[in-house]
């Protein structure tokens, strides 16, 4: 099994598509001998996130929650707080949930690497 990388220009693609687009490829359903249990994906790489664009107004409604550990406390951060300040981290949470919730989908993810 080799591993292609690809290049994808993020310059005026919605953050969804792309990040359908960029799963796909780390699981390796581009491929014809894709099987669900294998991980036979490729290396991606993402240029030019911050001329990507948002649809409707997920950047200003959109809010992106952690526990804190404590009882009754969780964090709130606006996603439009998060895009200014690392924006490569909007794009790799949205492309984690989409990935298989299995014990693959760590060596998927650290196949993506997001270039500003």
């Amino acid at each position: 099994m080799e591993r292609q990388n690809h290049t994808i220009d993020a310059t005026g693609m919605s953050i969804g598509r792309l990040s359908t687009a960029i799963a796909g490829l780390l699981m390796g359903k581009n491929k014809a001998a894709y099987q669900p249990h294998i991980d036979g994906g490729d290396f991606v790489t993402v240029k030019n996130l911050k001329q990507a664009k948002f649809t409707g107004k997920k950047l200003t409604q959109k809010n992106y929650y952690r526990f804190t550990g404590y009882i009754g406390n969780y964090k709130e951060i606006p996603m439009q707080r998060l895009w200014e300040e690392k924006p490569q981290l909007v794009l790799r949470t949205s492309v984690l949930r989409m990935l298989p919730k299995n014990k693959l989908r760590n060596k998927m993810i650290k196949r993506l690497i997001i270039k500003q």
